[in-house]
């Protein structure tokens, strides 16, 4: 009997040495949590380099010029796939696109890369409060279980345009209103300025809590169609709206190359086929920078919001895009391509402790997002991960990263160095024959108007572009099967 009771308070000892144990563990954890800096994740949709900080262009953007003194701007940064979906599912998932995965706007991360953790959930996992507002998925409920709570988007996210003439031609997927519109319509009547008011609300809400927060709120501008206030396209008048000077096909590159923007075909008042006038080039122009520049508005406000409630200085923030977008260079529109304009993008990154006015010409790529903001908030890597963190960048810009960058879309695959940009176009998805080789000398010719594949003169660095290509694309294969072993089982 002595014995039975003696055991039991040894027990019941034990049992609350383990309990509080545990709760120790915990209050720990949390105390630890609080400490690591928030993370404001700013997506926006097609989005150019060529705000005013980056020195390209003549776009209006005194917030993003702002956003960029605070941190540190890549001004050689790469998306690595020029298509919404697949380009989300890749930064957010940390894995290179190929031909079997991440291959369309259409794509679902949680379906192309079921049980590899994704960027939100690791936050997560860790502590974080994950919310998602707007467009950072292509589809709002892809990986549900990232968010703390369910994703949100305004209702009014489908209706693209505030004129009821503009709406009348409907929304279908092959018949859409007009391209662009001007109307003399408040700011709160679009979506993107009811996303800033959620994430403002958001902000105020999360800074009470005792834990970090992973805020993530997607813009769908400058996306077409090219619909903001007349005040923005005001900024613009249509007499210095300049036309790209080379709107021609790349001198002796192969027509597998060529791209005919689909994409666009479908708004009311574009050919289907053949060119767009030149007038109707300069509204188009006219309309992507007024929406750049309604989206530097709701920018400012956010910057506004994280000074006011005394956040500026523990929160990260990435600003990033998720492709490029041609405006009639060798006279394309949208994206879909592997040349310099569809997948040259912004990225910026502002962080406690980072000294800002900073910038890097460091080749980067889209999948160095992933283990770059693991490292800031002093999260563990997940083992899938297929980029190499900037952190060293955010110290020393010059510091060695990457010598070269790759992207892919559809049946091509490209590499980018400093000098070059080495790219093939295969058949069946990428995975059949070659068909077209094309190779630009980038320090002669950034704007890759001249095919230099066949030049004599070029043949050592086409020999050793491909092999880097080739072993990029053999790397990951590989890569791939043992990632689908292990999901496998």
């Amino acid at each position: 009997m002595y014995t039975t009771c003696f055991q039991r308070r040894v027990f019941a000892f034990a049992t609350f040495l383990l309990v509080a144990g545990a709760i120790f563990v915990t209050l720990v954890s949390l105390a630890h949590a609080a400490q690591r800096p928030n993370v404001l994740f700013i997506a926006v949709d097609d989005l150019r380099p060529e705000m005013h900080c980056y020195g390209m262009g003549n776009m209006v953007t005194p917030n993003f010029d702002r956003l960029a003194a605070r941190g540190v701007r890549f001004d050689r940064a790469y998306c690595n796939i020029a298509v919404c979906g697949a380009s989300r599912a890749s930064i957010m998932k940390g894995l290179r696109p190929t031909p079997n995965r991440f291959t369309s706007y259409m794509t679902w991360a949680m379906k192309d890369a079921p049980d590899v953790p994704s960027l939100p959930l690791v936050f997560k996992q860790q502590g974080y409060h994950t919310v998602s507002n707007g467009k950072i998925y292509h589809h709002k409920t892809d990986d549900p279980e990232a968010w703390s709570e369910p994703a949100w988007r305004p209702k009014t996210s489908s209706i693209w345009w505030a004129l009821p003439a503009s709406r009348k031609f409907g929304n279908g997927l092959r018949s859409r209103g007009p391209a662009y519109e001007s109307a003399d319509q408040p700011d709160s009547l679009y979506p993107d300025h009811q996303i800033c008011d959620r994430t403002l609300s958001d902000l105020k809400r999360l800074s009470k809590q005792n834990k970090p927060f992973f805020l993530a709120c997607g813009f769908y501008r400058p996306h077409l169609p090219f619909v903001a206030p007349k005040n923005y396209w005001d900024l613009y008048p249509t007499d210095r709206a300049r036309l790209p000077e080379n709107m021609f096909f790349p001198h002796d590159l192969s027509q597998v190359f060529r791209y005919t923007w689909g994409e666009m075909r479908a708004y009311h008042g574009i050919p289907k086929k053949g060119q767009v006038t030149d007038d109707t080039a300069r509204q188009l122009i006219r309309g992507y920078h007024a929406c750049v520049s309604f989206v530097d508005m709701q920018i400012g406000r956010l910057l506004d919001e994280l000074d006011r409630l005394g956040l500026a200085d523990n929160t990260i923030i990435v600003l990033w895009g998720d492709h490029g977008w041609q405006l009639g260079e060798h006279r394309f529109w949208c994206k879909h391509t592997n040349f310099e304009v569809a997948t040259h993008v912004p990225l910026v990154v502002v962080a406690p402790g980072v000294k800002g006015n900073q910038v890097s010409r460091q080749l980067v790529e889209y999948v160095d997002i992933y283990p770059t903001l693991c490292e800031l908030a002093d999260l563990p890597l997940p083992e899938h991960l297929q980029g190499k963190s900037v952190r060293p960048l955010l110290t020393n810009v010059n510091a060695e990263h990457k010598n070269a960058v790759f992207t892919r879309f559809g049946g091509g695959d490209a590499v980018r160095t400093v000098a070059h940009r080495y790219m093939e176009m295969r058949a069946k998805g990428g995975r059949g024959p070659l068909r077209g080789v094309g190779l630009f000398d980038l320090e002669k010719d950034l704007q890759e108007n001249q095919n230099v594949a066949d030049d004599p003169a070029y043949g050592k660095v086409r020999r050793q572009l491909k092999t880097l290509l080739d072993h990029q694309r053999a790397k990951l294969a590989g890569k791939e099967k043992s990632l689908l072993r292990r999901i496998r089982g």
